[in-house]
């Protein structure tokens, strides 16, 4: 399972393959010790907090998909940025996958939102807004996934 993936993660294409491929990415502040959550509003699960990211295109490897969602979502060019794997979920039937990374910036910055979000909010994890979209809440709801982010944070 995890050699279907890591071509994908690491320069790999979706042109050869059915599989829905989808990346997200946890935007977090070094100075302020703080995470990026957008409100969603003309998507599916609209009113929910989440973080950015979406569909990986064809002919896209993950990373390039994530950095045009960041770009198209906030405005903001991250091609510079180093991402680090957070978590992939596939679904029980194999047919879809979500990537999500961390990616630091050192200061918070004013994110220019398109039409899918209407809000943003730069928190500490603990007091990240509710209601979170149900990928992100069942993300945050493991702990590998928090020790992981706690350590992240020490050594950003």
């Amino acid at each position: 399972m995890v050699k279907k993936f890591c071509g994908y993660l690491f320069g790999g294409t979706m042109e050869h393959s059915n599989l829905v491929n989808g990346c997200g990415a946890l935007i977090y502040c070094t100075e302020t010790k703080r995470y990026l959550f957008v409100l969603r509003h003309n998507t599916k699960y609209k009113g929910t907090w989440g973080i950015v990211g979406g569909r990986v295109e064809e002919n896209e490897t993950t990373i390039q998909g994530l950095i045009r969602e960041i770009k198209e979502e906030i405005g903001t060019d991250f091609s510079s940025k180093k991402f680090i794997p957070i978590e992939t979920f596939t679904s029980d039937n194999e047919a879809f996958a979500y990537n999500t990374f961390l990616v630091s910036v050192e200061k918070e910055f004013i994110p220019v939102l398109n039409n899918e979000h209407r809000g943003y909010a730069w928190v500490k994890m603990e007091d990240h807004p509710n209601p979170l979209h149900p990928g992100v809440w069942r993300a945050f709801n493991f702990k590998i996934i928090m020790d992981k982010l706690k350590t992240l944070e020490e050594i950003l």
